[in-house]
C-alpha cells in the first residue's frame, strides 16, 4: 500500500488528514514558554490574535528525526511505501529531518520530496500523489511525476508589512524597507529555489490586486490542476481578488488559509493565489 506523509505547513486540517488517510508530522510553534504543534493544538485564528498582540514573536521549529522516524518505522513494519511531501528545504529544515531519519530506519520504500515551495502548493502536489495512487501508479511513477510539477507550480500573495518576514530572517531589513511606506502592498513569490523573493509593490489594494492579475495573466495556466486563492488572517483582500479572477474566466477551486508555519513569516491580511503552469 502506497500513503502518504505531509508536513504542517501543507496546512490541511485536521479532519482534511483524516479524510485523506495521510501522516501528519508537525511543525511547532513557540510563543517564548507556550508550545504549540502547528496543526494539532493551535487554532489558525488562535495563531493570528496571538500574532498580532504584539506582545511575543514566535519562532517556529522543524521537526525532529525522531518524529519522522516514528513514522517511518511504523511504515517499514506494515511493509507499506511512503511518500512525503515537504515544505522547501529553503525554508526549514524540515526536509533534513526527514532525510536523516530515512537513512536511520534503512528502508528502501520510503520517498522524500522537497515541493521548494509551501502552504497550498504542497496540498496540490498531496492531492496530486492521492489521485495518482487511486489510478494505480507506483511509488515511482508518481515521485516521478511530482518532481516535474513542483517546478510549475507558482505562488503570488501581497502582504501587509514586509516586517514578519524581516524578523523571521527570510528576507534582509533592507528588502523590508520598501513595505515601511503608508499603504505599500510587497508582493512575494516563492521561486524555483525555494526561496522567497519581493517581485514587487502595490501602491494601494487596486494597484496590487491588478498586479497580482497580471501575473495570473501573463502564465499559461495548466487545467489539469486547480486554482487556489489564499489568505493568512482577513479574506476581504482574498474576495475581491477572486471576483477579479472569476469575471476573467478563472476558476477558483476553493480559498485556503495560510496556516502558523507560514503565517508567522508574512504575517496577517496577507492574500495571493496559487496555480500550476503548463
Amino acid at each position: 500500500m502506497i500513503r502518504v506523509l505531509v508536513d504542517s505547513a501543507a496546512d490541511f486540517s485536521q479532519e482534511e488528514i483524516k479524510e485523506r488517510g495521510l501522516y501528519l508530522v508537525p511543525l511547532q510553534v513557540n510563543f517564548e514558554e507556550e508550545q504549540y504543534l502547528d496543526g494539532v493544538n493551535l487554532k489558525r485564528d488562535e495563531f493570528y490574535q496571538k500574532l498580532t498582540s504584539g506582545k511575543v514573536f514566535p519562532k517556529t521549529s522543524q521537526p525532529s528525526p525522531q518524529e519522522f522516524l516514528n513514522v517511518f518505522e511504523e511504515v517499514k513494519k506494515n511493509g507499506d511505501e511512503l511518500i512525503c511531501i515537504l515544505l522547501s528545504s529553503a525554508l526549514s529544515g524540515t526536509y533534513q529531518s526527514a532525510l536523516l531519519a530515512r537513512n536511520m530506519v534503512e528502508y528502501e520504500k520510503i520517498y522524500l520530496v522537497d515541493s521548494l515551495s509551501a502552504v497550498v502548493a504542497v496540498q496540490m502536489l498531496c492531492d496530486t500523489a492521492l489521485k495518482r495512487i487511486a489510478q494505480g501508479k507506483t511509488a515511482e511513477e508518481i515521485v516521478e511525476e511530482l518532481e516535474e510539477v513542483k517546478g510549475r507550480t507558482r505562488i503570488f500573495a501581497a502582504l501587509d508589512t514586509l516586517e514578519y518576514l524581516a524578523m523571521g530572517g527570510r528576507i534582509s531589513k533592507a528588502a523590508a524597507a520598501i513595505g515601511e511606506m503608508a499603504n505599500i502592498k510587497p508582493v512575494i513569490t516563492v521561486n524555483k529555489e525555494g526561496k522567497v523573493d519581493v517581485i514587487g509593490k502595490g501602491l494601494g489594494i487596486n494597484r496590487t490586486l491588478g498586479f497580482l492579475q497580471k501575473k495570473v495573466e501573463e502564465a499559461q495556466i495548466d487545467e489539469q490542476y486547480p486554482i487556489y486563492s489564499l489568505f493568512s488572517y482577513g479574506e476581504e483582500n482574498c474576495g475581491k481578488l477572486e471576483q477579479r479572477l472569476e469575471k476573467k474566466g478563472y476558476q477558483i477551486q476553493a480559498r485556503r488559509q495560510i496556516g502558523p508555519a507560514i503565517g508567522t513569516h508574512i504575517g496577517p491580511e496577507a492574500f495571493g493565489i496559487c496555480f500550476c503552469e503548463k
